[in-house]
């Protein structure tokens, strides 16, 4: 465990998976360009390192290496949480592709999909009730990160497509068990990530846009709180710019 700067236990405490690269990484900047202390993790000690480096010059940093799918990490986790001293927002972003290429269902491995789903699935919702105490203590926000392939059924996305589905209900179902918080599944569109370029090995993926392009909109639900539900971040960033 990796902690950079003296505690405020004033600012916001935002918990990130998946935080070392690609949206993860961006939504840590786009909070701590806010003022929000954070705790961050990934599977990669290097990685997460050089990410809480950065991010320490803005703001308050726990960083917290591990696999999200592990009981013993997500109670690290929990811990560093409450060293902080509240959680105002969990983002459930760390995720698995599954093999790349990806295989149609009828040839998937299933010890392969019972990965997808321990990782998009079971970890995220283990999390959420490991640190719901603190949630409803700050009345806080959950973002799961959803895809289009939650809702469109593309051929050879059946593993990670279905596994989001998997999330996307999951999160309505939550929302409605916790109306005191505000809980959402948020779609961020193509990214130019490893992830987006594993789900398309060989090819050129330069024309979709940074991780970064997407913040806006993550942003804007944090400053709105519509009602929980599913969104596009791209759809909520004309409120940010009109």
């Amino acid at each position: 465990m990796t902690t950079t700067n003296a505690v405020d236990k004033d600012r916001p405490v935002a918990l990130i998976t998946g935080a070392s690269a690609g949206l993860g990484l961006a939504l840590a900047h786009g909070l701590a360009d806010r003022g929000w202390a954070l705790v961050i993790d990934a599977r990669g000690v290097d990685a997460l390192d050089t990410a809480a480096s950065a991010l320490s010059a803005k703001t308050e940093v726990v960083a917290v290496a591990g696999d999200i799918t592990g009981p013993v990490h997500r109670a690290e986790l929990a811990a560093a949480v409450a060293r902080l001293g509240r959680l105002d927002l969990l983002v459930n972003n760390a995720s698995h592709l599954g093999p790349s290429p990806q295989p149609r269902l009828a040839d998937y491995d299933l010890d392969e999909l019972r990965r997808v789903y321990e990782v998009d699935v079971f970890a995220p919702i283990a999390l959420i009730q490991q640190v719901l105490p603190a949630l409803r203590e700050s009345e806080g926000v959950i973002i799961d990160v959803s895809s289009d392939a939650a809702v469109e059924p593309y051929e050879g996305w059946g593993g990670y497509g279905s596994a989001k589905a998997a999330l996307d209900h999951a999160t309505a179902i939550l929302a409605a068990e916790q109306p005191a918080l505000r809980v959402y599944a948020v779609d961020p569109g193509d990214m130019r990530t490893a992830m987006h370029q594993a789900a398309f090995p060989g090819e050129d993926i330069s024309d979709r846009p940074e991780p970064e392009a997407s913040v806006p909109g993550f942003l804007q639900l944090l400053d709105t709180r519509p009602a929980s539900g599913r969104y596009k971040a791209a759809e909520l960033v004309p409120a940010v710019t009109s």
